[in-house]
């Protein structure tokens, strides 16, 4: 939610609604009967996809990221990224950090891979 508040309202990071328990989530589900798959390594998550979508139960798709890269969508308008820089600027404890994430994430949308 806290992406939502800084990139359409420009309101800086609010800490209290950023602490999640840390639970196995994969392992919970498996607990009551779901499918439970974990990634931790962009190069498993073509492969958890495909296991999560054939799967015939009800699945639990674990992902580890980074909490201070933001999802940005595919195509932010200009008040958006106006608003998640405003929003930086009005005191993000991970200021750099998440601001070099967007950048790294917004040209690897436009620059080709090393692969």
């Amino acid at each position: 939610m806290t992406w939502e508040q800084r990139v359409l309202e420009g309101d800086p990071k609010f800490e209290s609604s950023q602490k999640i328990p840390n639970v196995s989530y994969h392992r919970f589900a498996q607990l009551i009967g779901l499918r439970g798959i974990f990634v931790d390594d962009p190069e498993q998550m073509g492969p958890a996809w495909d296991e999560a979508l054939s799967s015939n139960i009800p699945v639990v798709l674990e992902v580890k990221t980074d909490p201070e890269v933001p999802p940005l969508p595919p195509h932010i308008t200009m008040q958006q990224a106006r608003n998640f820089s405003l929003s930086l600027l009005k005191g993000d404890p991970s200021e750099r950090r998440t601001f070099s994430g967007a950048v790294r994430q917004a040209l690897a949308a436009v620059l080709p891979s090393e692969k």
